[in-house]
C-alpha cells in the first residue's frame, strides 16, 4: 500500500488504551469521506483496538504494518458518504 498518500499522520507513540483509539476516532472525524489517516502505534492493544474500530464503524483498513522498535502503523481511509 506504499502507493496511498495519507492526508494525516497521527503519532499515538508512547499512549496506551483507549487514548490511540480515541486519537483515531476524533482524527477519521475529521477527514473526508475517502480520505487516508496514518496511525502510529506502540500500544500492543491497537491492533485489535482499530481492527475493531474499522469494522464497526464500516471504515476501511487500507493496511498494517509492524515497523522497528514495536511501533504499528495503520492506513484507514474514512467511509465514503
Amino acid at each position: 500500500m506504499s502507493d496511498v498518500e495519507p492526508i494525516e499522520s497521527l503519532d499515538c507513540v508512547g499512549l496506551f488504551c483507549p487514548q490511540p483509539l480515541f486519537q483515531t476516532r476524533e482524527a477519521i472525524d475529521g477527514l473526508k469521506p475517502g480520505e487516508v489517516l496514518e496511525m502510529l502505534s506502540d500500544d500492543p492493544a491497537a491492533e485489535e483496538d482499530i481492527k475493531r474500530f474499522a469494522k464497526r464503524t464500516g471504515n476501511i483498513l487500507l493496511s498494517f504494518e509492524r515497523l522497528e522498535d514495536g511501533v504499528q502503523r495503520f492506513l484507514i481511509k474514512k467511509k465514503e458518504e
